[in-house]
């Protein structure tokens, strides 16, 4: 542990010594840490943007992988909730789909 502080203390102010992923790291660990760092937009955005209803984005976007759900299963005397974030490469995805489609 010594070693690691002389090596810092070494450096000028301000650098820190970098550390780099191992190349042993897979690409679906890397694309699963970007996914979750990019832009997640909500229903109403995403209705807001495209010009659609929340409910046409909800049937657009329920099945596709990649969209982060939560929430709550109906009960008894409670309907089910659930909220959707959808990644800014999924719509990008979608979009380039429905383009080429029609």
């Amino acid at each position: 542990m010594r070693a690691n502080v002389q090596e810092t203390e070494s450096l000028p102010a301000g650098d820190f010594p970098t550390r780099h992923a191992s190349t042993s790291t897979t690409a679906s660990t890397s694309t699963a840490r970007d996914l979750a760092l990019e832009k997640h937009y909500s229903v109403w955005e995403l209705a807001q943007l495209w010009g659609l209803s929340e409910k046409t984005i909800r049937r657009m976007f329920a099945d596709e992988p990649g969209v982060v759900k939560w929430g709550h299963d109906e009960s008894r005397f409670k309907r089910a909730y659930t909220t959707l974030r959808i990644p800014e490469s999924l719509v990008q995805r979608v979009h380039r789909r429905l383009r080429q489609a029609g």
